[in-house]
């Protein structure tokens, strides 16, 4: 059954996205207006990360996330089958010189991003990073043939999908050579028991990964901030930025953390409806942790 529904999806997925995104207007009617799909989480997390905004102003910014999520569902679709060359139609850069900088100084880079639309796109930069192995670490999820075929579609044009409980252990006992890029998008929430770093974040009190800073100031990696921004419907623009230490020497701990959320912040107010708002990102209260 699994294949049958697979081989169904993959047919629709070979449509024109401009055909695609009926389909979406039909979602976003559903998802919004019919079933008000994680209405409350929604608009409970936009009211907390902008205070200021009034009503009409969150309404807005409610309306237009439905529209931007209904396109992600559509585009994660044609990703199953969308070619390099319409990727590189679809998707526009800014300072790509960043990765042949690192590459230059003989490390490997830690690209970070967040879940701003469509981060699943992503997959179709790889040829501009110009490095020998890039690696998008991802969740697994629990059906096994889905979560095969997902990262299938992800490793189509030369992305290598490595599991997130995988991913310290292959990097520790792979040599820091300029190499290898490592695609984080960095703002998950963890689980419960992984909770051991807290930062303001959007207004509030938010449980955070920190891994990845450990990994690379220990491994001495170039970091470098993805900002996926939508130019209009089916098109982005990614810009990257080169992540440093204030001091111009070594990363203090926890210090690319704090860099990389504040430009995850700056970049979701620049467009706010662009972020996954759906996520419960805030399950868990600072203050239970006492």
């Amino acid at each position: 059954m699994n294949n049958i529904f697979y081989f169904i999806i993959y047919q629709f997925s070979r449509l024109p996205l401009s055909v695609l995104y009926v389909f979406s207007d039909i979602l976003f009617f559903l998802l919004h207006t019919v079933i008000g799909y994680r209405r409350k989480v929604i608009v409970t997390n936009l009211k907390n990360s902008f205070p200021e905004k009034s009503d009409n102003e969150i309404n807005k910014i409610y309306k237009d996330f439905y529209r931007n999520f209904s396109d992600f569902l559509v585009e994660t679709l044609k990703s199953m089958s969308i070619s390099q060359e319409e990727y590189d139609k679809r998707i526009s850069y800014t300072n790509v010189e960043a990765f042949q900088e690192v590459k230059a100084e003989g490390k490997d880079c830690l690209l970070m991003t967040g879940h701003m639309f469509n981060w699943e796109f992503l997959s179709g930069t790889a040829e501009h990073m110009q490095y020998e192995h890039d690696i998008a670490v991802y969740h697994k999820i629990k059906n096994p043939f889905w979560n095969d075929k997902i990262n299938l579609t992800r490793e189509r044009l030369g992305t290598e999908a490595v599991d997130m409980k995988d991913i310290m252990r292959y990097m520790m006992r792979t040599p820091n050579d300029g190499t290898h890029a490592y695609l984080f998008i960095a703002d998950q929430s963890p689980k419960k028991q992984a909770i051991h770093y807290w930062l303001n974040f959007l207004n509030q009190e938010t449980p955070v990964f920190n891994a990845f800073d450990k990994i690379a100031t220990r491994k001495d990696l170039g970091v470098i901030f993805c900002n996926m921004q939508k130019v209009r419907r089916g098109y982005y623009h990614v810009s990257y930025e080169r992540i440093t230490p204030k001091n111009g020497i070594k990363f203090e701990e926890n210090e690319i953390v704090h860099i990389f959320f504040h430009k995850l912040e700056n970049a979701i107010k620049a467009q706010p409806a662009n972020w996954l708002w759906s996520h419960k990102r805030w399950k868990y209260k600072k203050e239970d942790f006492s």
